[in-house]
C-alpha cells in the first residue's frame, strides 16, 4: 500500500477520525447526533458509500460509519477477512467508542456482517436494516437455481486472481458496479471513480480477494450444511430487497422467519443492488419507522 494517503471525499458535516481495534486502525466518519446508529458498508464501497444517505438522517441520529479492514482509509492487514474477524472488529470500535448499545444499518457483506453481530451480542443492538443481503437461514430449493447469479465471485475469490483482477482490471469491478443498479445513470461519475480507485489499491484489492474467499471457504459451507439453523435472531430486524437485484433476487429470501423473533422483508420495485444508491429516500423512511419502534 501506498505511504501516500489519498484525499478524502468532502462531504458537509461529516468528521473523521480513527481508532485502534484489535490490532487495526480503522477509519470513523460520523455526523449527526442524538441516538447512535452504524453504519457497515458493503463491496466495493466504504463510508462514502452513505453520502446519500447522511444528509437525510443525521438530524435526528448520531451517524458512525465505519471503514471495515481492508477498506477506505482503514487498515488493510493481510489477514482478518472471515465473518467472525469483522464481527469482532465491530464490537471493539463499539467498545471504544463507549456504545453500550447501537441501532444498525448495514449492505451487502455489511449487512451479514450485521446479522452475525446481532446473533452473537444481541444486548448491544436494538434494531437491525439489511439491504440487499441474504439471510443467514435461506431455503436451499430456492437459493441453488439462483447460485449460477454469484459467477463473478469466482474470479475475486481465487489466490492471486482476485487481487489481480481487482488492482489491473477495475473495467470489471465498473461492470459490477453498473449491473448492480436498475437505473442508467445512478452512479455519480465522481462517486464511481472513487470506488474503483479505492478498491484497486494493491492492499485494498489483496483485501477484497480475501473477503470473497474467506466467504467461499467458511461461510457457504456452513450456509450449505445448515450450521446457522442453532442460531437465533431476536433483534427487531428489516430486510430490503431490490426488486431487479442482479445477485440477489427477492425470492431467495424467505425462510428466515422461522429463525427469528421479529424478521420482515420489503421488496422495493425498480431497483437494484445499490438500495441506499438508487433510493435513499426509502431506506431513510425504513430506519426512521424501523429504529422508532419499541423493541
Amino acid at each position: 500500500m501506498s505511504n501516500t494517503t489519498p484525499p478524502m471525499p468532502e462531504l458537509a458535516g461529516v468528521s473523521h477520525h480513527h481508532i485502534e481495534a484489535r490490532g487495526v486502525r480503522l477509519h470513523i466518519a460520523e455526523a449527526g447526533s442524538g441516538e447512535p446508529v452504524l453504519l457497515l458498508h458493503g463491496f466495493p464501497q466504504h463510508w462514502y458509500g452513505w453520502r446519500r444517505l447522511i444528509p437525510l438522517l443525521s438530524g435526528e441520529y448520531r451517524l458512525i460509519c465505519v471503514d471495515l479492514r481492508g477498506f477506505g482509509w482503514s487498515d488493510a492487514p493481510t489477514r482478518g477477512y472471515d465473518t467472525d474477524s469483522r464481527v469482532a472488529d465491530v464490537l471493539a470500535v463499539m467498545d471504544a467508542l463507549g456504545l453500550e448499545r447501537a441501532a444498525l444499518l448495514a449492505h451487502d457483506w455489511g449487512a451479514w456482517t450485521g446479522f452475525h453481530l446481532c446473533m452473537r451480542a444481541p444486548e448491544r443492538f436494538t434494531h437491525f436494516l439489511a439491504l440487499n443481503m441474504l439471510h443467514p437461514w435461506p431455503l436451499h430449493r430456492r437459493l441453488m437455481p439462483h447460485a449460477w447469479r454469484f459467477w463473478y465471485t469466482a474470479l475475486l475469490e481465487q489466490p492471486l486472481l482476485g487481487r489481480w483482477v481487482l488492482h489491473h482490471r477495475p473495467a470489471f469491478t465498473r461492470y459490477l458496479m453498473r449491473k448492480g443498479v436498475a437505473r442508467k445513470g445512478a452512479w455519480e461519475p465522481s462517486a464511481m471513480a472513487e470506488f474503483l480507485r479505492s478498491s484497486s489499491e494493491p492492499a485494498r484489492a489483496r483485501a477484497g480477494e480475501a473477503l470473497h474467499r474467506a466467504f467461499a471457504l467458511r461461510d457457504i459451507a456452513k450456509l450449505v450444511l445448515g450450521r446457522f439453523k442453532k442460531l437465533r435472531l431476536t433483534t427487531p430486524t428489516v430486510v430490503m430487497a431490490g426488486a431487479e437485484d442482479f445477485m440477489l433476487p427477492p425470492s431467495v429470501l424467505s425462510g428466515g422467519e422461522r429463525h427469528a423473533d421479529d424478521l420482515r422483508i420489503e421488496v422495493v420495485a425498480e431497483c437494484g443492488h445499490y438500495l441506499h444508491e438508487e433510493r435513499p429516500d426509502l431506506v431513510a423512511k425504513a430506519a426512521r419507522e424501523l429504529f422508532s419502534r419499541s423493541r
